[in-house]
């Protein structure tokens, strides 16, 4: 029509036009390599952590068990070590003078004496005791090694050496004294040799029976330990 200037999208019914509108387009990902990299490394670092934990968790819960939630009334005959001591890397050698490493005395609870090769007449008793001990604790004795620590080269003699000998013999090692005394230590007025010394599979320290001491009351703080440990620790190496 004429004097209309009206569009052809002016029209009834004209689709109306498109409009494009854009929501939430991601920008380009200008993150810092070395600081992804840096989160990474931590993310695994924690979760190594996490496995280390968890298996750690029984021990740690056994010692718990052991030391901290203890039945009102209950008295230790030994003297428990807190903190423990780990056994240190000793330059040990049989009785021959074949080298041994002292990480393979893990993996057993272990009674440990010290001494020289001359033993006497008390050192002879707490090895008789040490093997006694052994016997006295049932079908938990396999959980349990006997070791004479021998703080000298001088020789053994043939009656000791059958003595310490048999079907599950003492295992003799001979050891440096002094680096001994950095892992082991005696009451106070005591000396090192005087004492039945406890060590956990692991290597730790833990426990100093008294000089002279009870087999039995020994035997009692044997069993609790050996209960203690009884979920994570095995018989045998």
């Amino acid at each position: 029509m004429p004097g209309s200037n009206s569009s052809a999208h002016d029209a009834p019914g004209a689709p109306e036009a498109l409009s494009l509108t854009v929501h939430g387009v991601a920008g380009p990902d200008l993150a810092d390599p070395a600081t992804d990299a840096h989160h990474r490394t931590r993310r695994g670092r924690l979760k190594m952590l996490l496995v280390l934990l968890v298996c750690a968790a029984p021990v740690v819960a056994s010692y718990l068990t052991y030391f901290v939630i203890r039945p009102e009334g209950r008295t230790n005959y030994g003297t428990l070590i807190l903190p423990t001591r780990t056994l240190p890397d000793l330059a040990l050698r049989t009785l021959d003078g074949t080298p041994v490493a002292a990480k393979s005395l893990h993996g057993q609870w272990l009674m440990v004496l010290v001494g020289p090769s001359a033993c006497d007449a008390a050192c002879d008793q707490r090895l008789f005791m040490q093997r006694q001990l052994r016997e006295m604790m049932g079908r938990e004795r396999e959980r349990l090694d006997k070791v004479w620590l021998v703080t000298d080269d001088g020789p053994i003699s043939p009656a000791l050496r059958e003595a310490i000998g048999g079907k599950v013999p003492v295992m003799a090692l001979r050891a440096d004294r002094e680096a001994v005394a950095r892992w082991l230590a005696p009451a106070e007025g005591q000396v090192l040799e005087d004492h039945l010394y406890v060590v956990d599979p692991m290597g730790e320290w833990m426990m100093r029976m008294p000089p002279q001491p009870e087999p039995a009351r020994v035997k009692r703080d044997l069993d609790r330990v050996l209960r203690a440990s009884a979920f994570w620790d095995q018989a045998g190496r």
